[in-house]
């Protein structure tokens, strides 16, 4: 079976999301590397980032980094349509886009718990977040100018594009600026959020919390 080191409303659920439409049976080993010094370490074992998500094969093999994995989960099961295929129009979009996600976005949170990690000093944390933040939402909004979603990001299927973003879009500055900064793509998160296959998924990995939405 596989096992996944992963925590709840962290990248790691885009992971689990995949799998679950996927019907993929894995072993979660929770923790939330970014506040668990034994989370870090547990998870050291296997990745020296100490980061999730981290996925362990059945053949021992070691998969690391968010876009990757899901990108692999998709292409291993071509079927289910999760990704374009190698020869599909869209499939340059899609490697763009995926990883536009990790590289602009998502790698800017690795700074928010700890500043000092570029140097800055604690008692500028608060304005650091916000600089973050403010960053976060413009690569949103150079993402949202650039892409012509139809029903999902891609067009008409949905593939990891879409969850990754999906995922994403509820770390902070949280989704009232998403939607503010990416109308666009506001719509698709939407029809992902309410997905029946994820609703119960999602209230047990990621639920939101009050105000991520404006209320």
């Amino acid at each position: 079976m596989i096992t996944l080191y992963g925590a709840a409303a962290s990248g790691s659920v885009a992971v689990e999301a995949a799998m679950t439409l996927l019907g993929i049976r894995y072993r979660l080993v929770e923790g939330a590397t970014w506040i668990d010094e034994e989370a870090r370490q547990r998870v050291g074992t296997t990745n020296p980032m100490r980061q999730v998500p981290t996925l362990i094969l059945p053949s021992g093999d070691v998969m690391t980094e968010s876009a990757a994995i899901l990108v692999w989960l998709a292409d291993s099961h071509p079927d289910a349509g999760l990704a374009p295929a190698p020869a599909d129009a869209r499939r340059g979009q899609f490697l763009r886009w995926m990883t536009y996600v990790a590289t602009a976005i998502y790698a800017l949170h690795w700074i928010k718990p700890d500043p000092a990690r570029i140097g800055a000093p604690p008692d500028l944390h608060v304005r650091v977040v916000d600089a973050v933040h403010d960053r976060i939402a413009e690569c949103w909004a150079i993402m949202d100018g650039q892409i012509n979603p139809g029903r999902y990001l891609l067009g008409e299927r949905l593939t990891v594009l879409d969850l990754y973003v999906a995922v994403v879009s509820r770390f902070g500055p949280w989704r009232q600026r998403f939607y503010a900064a990416a109308p666009a793509m506001a719509q698709v998160v939407r029809r992902v959020d309410a997905d029946p296959r994820l609703a119960d998924f999602w209230k047990r990995r990621f639920p939101f919390a009050a105000g991520w939405e404006g209320d």
